[in-house]
């Protein structure tokens, strides 16, 4: 409602901006809101580049190894979008040895509860030093089976698509049971699955066989000979 044609809406108030004692001791003066913080680094170039680092380190020192998780999907040519940290594969044996190369790099080593992997961190990004997979140990023929892709630039070799999604669904449990997490691993490196081998190593678990039917049944992969 208005009186004598003027908006009785009130008015917005200028925006405030830090006030403080002019440099001359005169009055006040205004200064300009503060520069905006530096947007956040990219997360999954950061993984990237803590990966790149880490293989890089790997391979100057001789160590077996292979790239694995997210980072070893995303050089399959699975997504770019890294948000948790980068794995890799090494031989039980060369733990310890591991362990001092890292060190000598500047990188801390810690060694958590469980038994099957060293922790580090790289750019400020935390990598997984894994010596056994889906409570399997790494094994020199799994290494050896690693394709060599580039990441983000730098060779490395990178666990091939069967070991990969054989580790991934084989962790499954009733315990942990993400379909979710790995079902865009699937489709992204499908093409690239010896899915048979799969069925033969780990079909016959009940939480890796849910999933393999799951995958047929959205057709991701082709149904089991003699199946419906």
């Amino acid at each position: 409602m208005t009186h004598n044609g003027e908006d009785t809406a009130p008015l917005r108030r200028p925006e405030v901006t830090e006030l403080r004692l002019a440099a001359d001791g005169a009055g006040l003066e205004f200064s300009s809101a503060p520069e905006p913080a530096q947007l956040p680094h990219d997360r999954s170039q950061a993984i990237l580049e803590a990966a790149k680092e880490i293989g890089s380190l790997l391979k100057r020192a001789g160590h077996p190894f292979a790239l694995a998780g997210s980072v070893a999907v995303y050089a399959h040519g699975g997504s770019r979008y890294l948000q948790h940290d980068a794995d890799f594969a090494i031989l039980p044996d060369d733990a310890e040895a591991v362990a001092v190369t890292l060190s000598e790099a500047g990188l801390p080593v810690r060694t958590p509860p469980e038994d099957w992997l060293l922790k580090t961190t790289c750019h400020g990004q935390n990598i997984d030093i894994i010596f056994a997979l889906a409570h399997q140990p790494v094994t020199r023929d799994m290494l050896d089976r690693a394709h060599v892709l580039p990441v983000d630039s730098v060779l490395m070799p990178v666990l091939s698509p069967t070991d990969l999604i054989r580790s991934l669904i084989s962790a499954f449990s009733e315990h942990y049971c993400d379909f979710g997490s790995v079902l865009p691993v699937a489709r992204a490196v499908r093409e690239k699955v010896d899915w048979d081998e799969v069925r033969t190593t780990c079909g016959g678990q009940p939480m890796p066989a849910a999933f393999l039917f799951l995958l047929e049944r959205l057709n991701v992969i082709d149904a089991q000979e003699g199946q419906p």
